[in-house]
């Protein structure tokens, strides 16, 4: 080898050296912020637990696209486009709660229980001579 080859050599072998310490602190630098995951098991109430969620979301997402909903929702001073926001920023706990508010109300209303609750209120009132409706309710001022 003569001179010329032996700085070649040289040269090159100090870009290759320059090279593999920038590689090596590229790794580095990537091993560092990467995160580590971590796996485990996923428990059945878990998993049951988010489906649910995601179904009563959803169910409660539905109800509110009802037509008659939007309009009391606008009544009480909701913009319809805040409704999917509004729904998406409730948690699990809160979701949950309000499905099961809903499925606690009547489907179409008790209308029996409506007006025995009128019907009693109208003869108290008619009791306590506040109306004079019924004639067979005697007032207490009389």
């Amino acid at each position: 080898m003569n001179n010329k080859e032996t700085l070649v050599m040289s040269a090159l072998h100090t870009r290759v050296r320059s090279i593999c310490r920038v590689l090596a602190l590229a790794f580095l630098a990537v091993a560092v912020h990467v995160p580590v995951a971590s796996a485990a098991l996923v428990g059945t109430e878990a998993a049951v637990g988010a489906a649910q969620a995601r179904a009563e979301r959803a169910r409660v997402q539905q109800l509110l696209e009802r037509e008659e909903v939007k309009r009391q929702l606008i009544a009480a001073g909701v913009a319809p486009s805040e409704l999917e926001a509004r729904v998406s920023a409730l948690s699990d706990a809160e979701v949950s709660e309000l499905a099961a508010r809903i499925d606690a109300l009547p489907a179409g209303g008790d209308a029996f229980g409506v007006i025995l609750f009128v019907f009693v209120v109208l003869v108290i009132t008619d009791y306590l001579g506040f109306t004079d409706i019924f004639p067979f309710v005697r007032s207490a001022d009389r």
